[in-house]
């Protein structure tokens, strides 16, 4: 599926920007983030876009072994519809990391992988290679189309839609897809993030 150079352009532009702005507070969250617990200031997260392993930068919001820990929650899994993992009041989750995530700053990172042309700016939630493989066959041809920082699915729910609407959504994007789409999304975005940070 071939990529639309208007896209590209918007995704160059927008995380050349961005990161003009993240990179000088860098160091601030860095410092908070490991004077509240021990571990690194980023993570590495491994995701499918166009159909490959990624892996997507986030600033760390929990504890260091939270890869770890997690089998020993999957019985608090509040998501039975479908592969995905999320505990409302997860308690992996650090005192700074719940911060970080209610304002989306954890997010901000992905602007490097956006530079990089690994993710676009909009575009399907990026899963990961478990999840993504559980995809019923009628929404296989989302994983060949490059993921996005933040999306359709992302700006209507998010993590609390059922698994098949989010896919349901991340298509209905794919088949629309426009210039004047992506600004809706990315206006959508911008509004939640400094309007209703406790949206998901």
């Amino acid at each position: 599926m071939g990529y639309p150079f208007w896209k590209r352009a918007i995704d160059v532009t927008c995380a050349s920007v961005g990161l003009f702005i993240v990179v000088p507070v860098t160091p601030i969250i860095a410092l908070a983030i490991v004077t509240d617990s021990r571990g690194s200031v980023f993570v590495k997260l491994e995701r499918i876009s166009e159909g490959r392993i990624i892996y997507v930068y986030k600033f760390r919001s929990m504890v260091h072994d939270a890869k770890d820990r997690k089998k020993e929650l999957l019985h608090l899994n509040e998501r039975n519809d479908g592969p995905f993992f999320k505990i409302r009041k997860d308690p992996r989750v650090t005192r700074v990391g719940r911060v970080l995530r209610r304002l989306r700053i954890d997010e901000l990172p992905q602007l490097v992988n956006v530079l990089k042309g690994e993710l676009a700016l909009v575009g399907p939630r990026p899963h990961e290679p478990h999840e993504v493989e559980q995809y019923p066959d009628e929404y296989k041809s989302i994983i060949e189309f490059r993921a996005g920082a933040t999306g359709h699915s992302q700006v209507n729910g998010a993590s609390s839609l059922p698994f098949l609407k989010e896919l349901e959504l991340d298509k209905h994007y794919i088949d629309n897809m426009s210039p004047m789409f992506d600004a809706r999304i990315i206006g959508k975005t911008m509004a939640i993030l400094f309007f209703d940070p406790t949206a998901v």
